[in-house]
């Protein structure tokens, strides 16, 4: 009998970084974490993730320099978080991202805080809208897990 679950793609090298960069935050860090998120239309993080004092982060994954330049919206993103990182491998070329950002070295099982990000509160309404958007996120994505027709 054929399954119904369809076999899901394998993982783009983003995507890899960002499943280490979540292991990270989550064990090492507590912090709750969600992949390909969309604080709003037409921007989607890699990673954002919510600490245990309400912090808010959003962490962009390169896994190239091809990547790093093809994508410059990440200045975008900054209003939506309170600390802004980029997570790369060991092999990414450091000298291309900006020094004023958070820095995570990272592989498909952990990661490493390299350098903090500047703090750059955000706004209690904004706070909390993000909040609370990320909480109907996760609740949608674990019933659609459960129930696929949902």
């Amino acid at each position: 009998m054929p399954s119904l679950i369809p076999t899901p793609p394998a993982p783009q090298p983003g995507q890899i970084l960002a499943r280490g960069v979540c292991r990270f935050l989550s064990e090492a860090m507590n912090f709750a974490c969600l992949e390909e998120f969309v604080p709003e239309r037409g921007k989607r993080v890699d990673v954002i993730a919510i600490g245990p004092k309400g912090e808010i982060w959003v962490v962009e994954c390169k896994s190239s320099r091809a990547d790093f330049m093809s994508d410059m919206k990440w200045d975008g993103y900054l209003q939506w978080c309170d600390r802004f990182f980029w997570a790369v491998d060991v092999d990414f070329p450091l000298d291309l991202l900006p020094d004023d950002t958070g820095l995570i070295i990272a592989d498909g099982y952990g990661a490493e805080l390299v350098r903090e990000a500047p703090e750059v509160p955000l706004a209690a309404a904004r706070r909390k809208a993000m909040t609370r958007e990320f909480a109907r996120c996760a609740a949608r994505r674990l019933q659609m897990w459960r129930d696929p027709r949902v």
